[in-house]
C-alpha cells in the first residue's frame, strides 16, 4: 500500500518553503560563470550558431537525462549522495564518495574566484578606474615598465591583483589583499549557508535572479552600442563546414555537463528535501532548459559589448593612420575619413607606394578585432573591463558587472557546500549533537585555511590545474558510474516504477533508451576522446613574464614532473575511489559470510524507504 502524498517532515529533514524556492535553487547552482565566460567563447570560436546544432544534440541526449535521473535519484531515496549511492548499492558507495571529494576540491578554488570579483567590485568605486590608466614608476619620471609594455588593464590584472610569479614552482608571498577578500567570500558563504537550505533557500532568491535583472540591463545598452551588430552577427553566423571537426562536438557535449553542474552530488541534495511526491522529471527539463536559455541569452549582451570593443579598437587604428597619412602628404585636416580610408590608401598606393610604404601604417581589420576571442577569466578581468572602459558611465557598468558575477559565482557555491554539508549530516562519524551551525563553520574555515594557497603569487596557476584535472575528468567518470548503478545495478524497470510512484506518470520510451544506451556511451565516449587529448599533449601552462624576450605575449612552460604528478593525482583520486570502495565491500562481505550492512539492491525501492523513514521518525 502507498503512504500517503501528505505526510509533513516524515523523516525530520528540512524542507523547502515551496517549490520556486527549489527551482531557483537548482537553477543558480546550474546557472555559473561559464554560462557567461564559456559558452559565448565556444559559440564564436565553432562555427558561431553552427555550434549550437551539435550543443542542443547533447542537451537532448545526455545533459537532461543525468539531469532528470540525479534529481529523480534524489527526491526517491531522500539521502545526500554518499547514503543515497550507499543505499542503492554498498558497491556504488564510492561513486557518492567521489563527488562529494570533488565538490570539496571545486569549492576551494571555486570560492577564491569570488575573491577576484570581489577586489574588482572594491576598485570599481575609484574615479577613474585603477585598471584604465598606467601608474608612474618608482622614481615618478615616466610610466611603469611592465605596464607600458603591456597595458594597463592587464598590468591592474597580473601584477595588482594577482601580483602572479613567473612560474608556477616559485610561490611568491601571500597577497593581503586576496587574503582578506577571501576570508569576505568565505564568510558570506557561511552566512548563507549557516543551516543548510534554510539559510541558502532564503539567499537564493537574490543570487539567483539578480543576474537575470543586470544581464537585462546590460542587453538594453549593449544593443545601442556602436559594434554591436557586428559583434552578434560575429557570434551567430554559422559556419556549417566546422562541424566536420570532432573537437566541437566534444566541446559541445562537455559544456552542457559541467555547464548542468552534473555528478557534484548538490543536486541530489537539493532534491532529497523535496516532498516523495513530486514531478521531477518536468523539473528536469525546467531547468535543463533555463540553463541553455541562459547561455543563449547571456551571449547576446556579452558580445554586443565585445563588438563595441572591437569597433571602437578598429576606429582607434584607422585614426592613427589618417593622422599618419594627413601630416605625411600635407593634406588639410578631415580630408580623409574612415569612410574614405580605403579609397585614398588605393590612390596613393597607386600614385607613390614608396612615400606610403614608408609611413609603415598598421593594417587595420575588423575581422582582427573581433578574432580575439577568449574565454575564462581572460573575459571577466581583460576583455570585458577594457570594454567597460570605453563605455560611458564605466565605473556603474563595472560594478554591475562584478555583482552580477559575484551573485551568478555564489549561487553555484550553495551547491558545492550543499554537496559537501548533507552527506556530512548523513555520516555516522558526525555526532547528531553538533549543531549545524558549528559544522557549517567547520566546513567554511577549513575551506579558507586550504584555499590560502591560491592567494599567493602562482595561486592563478594552481588554481588552473585544479579547475583542469579535479573539476573535469572525475566528473565523466561519476557521471557514467551514476547511470550504469541505475540502469544496470538498481535496474531501470525498478527505478521505473519508483519515479511513475512519484510523478504518477510512466516513462516514456526516451527516457528508457537515454538511461541504457545513449546516455552511457556518450559519457564513455566523451572520456576516451578527453583523456586521448589530453595525452596528445604536453601538460603546459602560459606564465607571464615581463622578462620574457617577447613580453606581453605569455611565455609557455612545461609543468615540472612533481607539478604534473599532482595534476594526475587531483584527476585520479575521485576515479580510485568509486572502485577502492567498492573492493572494501567486497573484502568484508568475503571476510563476514553474513553481513547486515550488505543488503541485496533488490530490496530497495523508493515506497521501501519512505515506509521506513516514517517509522523510524514515529519511534
Amino acid at each position: 500500500m502507498d503512504v500517503p502524498p501528505e505526510v509533513p517532515k516524515e523523516d525530520g529533514r528540512p524542507k523547502w518553503d515551496n517549490k520556486f524556492q527549489y527551482i531557483l535553487s537548482c537553477i543558480g547552482f546550474a546557472v555559473g560563470l561559464g554560462n557567461v565566460w564559456r559558452f559565448p567563447y565556444l559559440c564564436q570560436t565553432h562555427g558561431g550558431g553552427a555550434f549550437l546544432i551539435p550543443y542542443f544534440i547533447a542537451l537532448i541526449f545526455e545533459g537532461i537525462p543525468l539531469l532528470h535521473l540525479e534529481l529523480a535519484l534524489g527526491q526517491c531515496l531522500r539521502k545526500g549522495s554518499i547514503s543515497a549511492w550507499h543505499t542503492i548499492s554498498p558497491y556504488l558507495g564510492g561513486v557518492g564518495v567521489a563527488s562529494w571529494t570533488v565538490s570539496i576540491l571545486v569549492s576551494l578554488y571555486y570560492n577564491t574566484i569570488l575573491t577576484w570579483v570581489m577586489w574588482y567590485f572594491i576598485n570599481s568605486f575609484q574615479e577613474p578606474l585603477p585598471w584604465s590608466i598606467c601608474p608612474l614608476n618608482e622614481n615618478r619620471t615616466g610610466l611603469n615598465e611592465e605596464c607600458y609594455e603591456s597595458t594597463a588593464v592587464n598590468y591592474f590584472w597580473y601584477r595588482k591583483t594577482l601580483n602572479i610569479t613567473p612560474d608556477v614552482t616559485d610561490s611568491g608571498t601571500l597577497q593581503w589583499w586576496l587574503v582578506l577578500c577571501l576570508a569576505a567570500c568565505w564568510a558570506i558563504v557561511y552566512l548563507c549557508t549557516i543551516r543548510g537550505i534554510e539559510t541558502t533557500g532564503k539567499a537564493i532568491y537574490v543570487t539567483a535572479i539578480f543576474p537575470y535583472v543586470v544581464l537585462t540591463i546590460f542587453l538594453i545598452h549593449g544593443l545601442s552600442l556602436p559594434g554591436a551588430t557586428e559583434g552578434l552577427a560575429y557570434l551567430f553566423t554559422p559556419n556549417l563546414n566546422i562541424l566536420k571537426n570532432p573537437r566541437v562536438w566534444l566541446d559541445a557535449a562537455t559544456q552542457i555537463f559541467f555547464s548542468l553542474s552534473l555528478a557534484f552530488g548538490g543536486l541530489i541534495a537539493f532534491s532529497s528535501y523535496n516532498p516523495s511526491k513530486n514531478d521531477c522529471e518536468k523539473d528536469a527539463v525546467t531547468v535543463a532548459v533555463v540553463n541553455s536559455i541562459t547561455s543563449l541569452y547571456a551571449s547576446i549582451p556579452i558580445f554586443s559589448v565585445l563588438g563595441f570593443k572591437a569597433i571602437t579598437g578598429y576606429w582607434d587604428c584607422l585614426d592613427r593612420n589618417i593622422i599618419s597619412v594627413i601630416n605625411e602628404y600635407d593634406l588639410p585636416e578631415q580630408s580623409i575619413t574612415r569612410q574614405s580610408y580605403t579609397d585614398w590608401i588605393t590612390f596613393l598606393n597607386s600614385s607613390n607606394p614608396e612615400k606610403l610604404a614608408g609611413l609603415k601604417l598598421k593594417s587595420c581589420d575588423l575581422q582582427e578585432f573581433l578574432d580575439q576571442s577568449v574565454s575564462g577569466s581572460g573575459l571577466a578581468f581583460i576583455v570585458f573591463t577594457q570594454a567597460v572602459i570605453l563605455m560611458p558611465g564605466s565605473q556603474a557598468w563595472a560594478i554591475l558587472f562584478f555583482v552580477m558575477l559575484f551573485s551568478l559565482g555564489l549561487s553555484s557555491m550553495f551547491g558545492n557546500i550543499e554537496g559537501v554539508f548533507t552527506p556530512l549530516l548523513e555520516l555516522q562519524v558526525i555526532s547528531k549533537s553538533i549543531p549545524k551551525e558549528l559544522l557549517s563553520g567547520i566546513i567554511c574555515l577549513v575551506s579558507f585555511l586550504f584555499a590560502l594557497c591560491f592567494t599567493l603569487g602562482s595561486g592563478s596557476y594552481w588554481i588552473d590545474i585544479f579547475d583542469s584535472y579535479a573539476g573535469s575528468l572525475p566528473l565523466l567518470v561519476i557521471a557514467f558510474f551514476e547511470v550504469i548503478g541505475v540502469a544496470y545495478v538498481y535496474n531501470i524497470k525498478r527505478f521505473s516504477e519508483d519515479v511513475k510512484w512519484m510523478t504518477g506518470r510512466k516513462l516514456n520510451v526516451y527516457w528508457q533508451i537515454t538511461w541504457r544506451f545513449i546516455s552511457p556511451l556518450l559519457l564513455l565516449i566523451i572520456f576516451v576522446a578527453f583523456v586521448t587529448l589530453q595525452i596528445q599533449k604536453t601538460p603546459s601552462y602560459a606564465a607571464w613574464n615581463p622578462k620574457y624576450e617577447h613580453f606581453p605575449m605569455k611565455e609557455q612552460k612545461v609543468y615540472p614532473c612533481w607539478v604534473q604528478a599532482i595534476c594526475v593525482l587531483l584527476a585520479a583520486l575521485p576515479c580510485v575511489l568509486v572502485p577502492l570502495v567498492a573492493l572494501i565491500h567486497l573484502i568484508k562481505r568475503m571476510c563476514r559470510s553474513k553481513d547486515p550492512s550488505l543488503v541485496p539492491p533488490e530490496m530497495f525501492s523508493c515506497q521501501e524507504v519512505k515506509k521506513r523513514n516514517i517509522l523510524s521518525a514515529c519511534k
